[in-house]
């Protein structure tokens, strides 16, 4: 089982507490009005699924509620960094 620290309680919890939200760091359209059908189909379904690390949103939804990225490796399931959202992925991580 994966411990988890959220940057907002500044606890580390079981993954039980804690839901996956997808994919940290995509840009959403300003007008998707105006973004073609293809495109948007991209935007909502493709995803990079790489090997190694990744950066990820993860919600507390069994504690404060709120959402958050980390970074994790898909190889090992490691947590190496969890930040607040709206932050920028740390450098350490990339």
């Amino acid at each position: 089982m994966l411990l988890i620290h959220c940057p907002y309680c500044e606890m580390e919890r079981p993954e039980l507490e804690f839901r996956y939200a997808g994919e940290a760091h995509v840009v959403r359209a300003q007008d998707p009005e105006s973004v073609g059908d293809e495109d948007w189909g991209r935007h909502l379904y493709l995803r990079s699924n790489p090997k190694g690390l990744h950066a990820e949103r993860w919600r507390h939804t069994n504690g404060c509620g709120r959402i958050f990225n980390c970074v994790r490796d898909t190889i090992t399931d490691k947590i190496s960094v969890t930040y607040k959202a709206g932050q920028p992925r740390p450098e350490t991580a990339k």
